[in-house]
């Protein structure tokens, strides 16, 4: 605390950051849950012959967020992978990752480092079909890279480790960053994988398409089926939930510790005014009873008594015993303010 019980500006700004940070948390809670309801509440459709006709009978044709199952098939040609042979797809990601190690000039450590030099996304038109062959009906997936969650399964990884000379090892030292090598990887979404779908529904003249919904809702695509993905929402919803409440606590923990010191002043400078007061009054009696003479080696502080103590470390003489237990924690000398470690009594012969 500073000079009149304000806050300092370091517990300010900690009441501050930790009030920004548990309305950040909130806010991200609040999305994550929403977003939980929504998907809990989204409309599962099955993907056989009647679906078509739900469609017809949806309000323009469409439902705003539905969930269907099925398994990719692709519309005309598939892609194929450029490391496995016979791997067939939809949606192909490569991507090359530079791994190395970074001088910390803080915590005089080496710490990792990736970072993500080349990727190139391909795509080929999907739809979803049943599992069951022979039902004849498709939903085509449409802008498939949107989708909050991609399932892409890893076919092809391979680490390739950078060579280095003894000059360069050197470099890199000196430069704080050594290059560990370049990690390639081969991500696709394969023809016959089972797909989870949700997203906005709707039959557009003969086509049933799968999009992105309009109201702000993710979009998904996922290998994990719909309970298992809502679960997996459910838990990130009770993660956030968990970090919100914690942080809330600390913050309330940092209010009442400031609100508590600012208490503590209120009191020792109530109990200061009471001293003061207390004090004029004494010294109004000894006026009006000794006609304004104060008695040698009085009080200061009551003005009534004799000087009983010894204040260490100062070594002021000033106070009898009982003004001495009155003074506010911690105790200090009325004369020159330092603190008091130790009392000797005084015995006047």
């Amino acid at each position: 605390m500073e000079g009149g019980g304000r806050p300092s500006a370091t517990q300010a700004v900690l009441l501050a950051a930790s009030t920004a940070v548990t309305a950040l948390l909130y806010s991200v809670y609040r999305q994550k849950a929403r977003v939980a309801r929504g998907l809990e509440g989204a409309r599962r459709v099955r993907l056989d012959g009647d679906l078509r006709a739900v469609l017809l009978e949806a309000p323009g044709r469409c439902v705003p967020y539905a969930v269907i199952e099925g398994v990719v098939r692709s519309v005309k040609e598939t892609l194929s992978s450029q490391f496995v042979e016979s791997c067939k797809g939809v949606v192909q990601r490569l991507t090359l990752q530079e791994h190395k190690m970074v001088w910390n000039r803080t915590t005089h450590l080496w710490n990792d480092y990736e970072k993500i030099i080349h990727q190139r996304t391909n795509t080929t038109p999907f739809d979803l079909v049943p599992a069951e062959d022979g039902a004849g009906v498709t939903v085509r997936v449409m802008k498939p890279l949107e989708a909050a969650e991609l399932s892409l399964e890893t076919v092809y990884e391979k680490f390739h480790p950078s060579v280095q000379s003894f000059t360069d090892v050197i470099g890199h030292y000196i430069s704080g960053e050594r290059p560990k090598g370049i990690q390639e990887t081969e991500q696709m979404l394969k023809v016959g994988t089972a797909l989870t779908g949700v997203g906005e529904l709707v039959l557009d003249n003969a086509t049933i398409k799968l999009q992105p919904p309009k109201q702000g809702m993710p979009y998904y695509l996922s290998s994990l089926d719909f309970e298992s993905l809502l679960q997996k929402q459910e838990s990130s919803v009770r993660f956030w939930k968990i970090l919100t409440v914690v942080s809330g606590f600390a913050t309330c923990a940092v209010l009442f510790f400031l609100l508590r010191r600012q208490y503590r002043h209120h009191r020792e400078r109530q109990h200061l005014r009471q001293m003061q007061e207390e004090f004029r009054q004494a010294q109004e009696r000894l006026m009006n009873t000794e006609g304004g003479e104060v008695p040698k080696n009085a009080c200061v502080v009551c003005l009534s008594s004799t000087k009983s103590c010894v204040f260490l470390e100062c070594g002021h003489v000033c106070s009898c015993h009982e003004c001495y237990q009155a003074l506010p924690n911690p105790k200090k000398c009325p004369i020159c303010r330092q603190g008091i470690t130790r009392v000797v009594p005084l015995y006047n012969s």
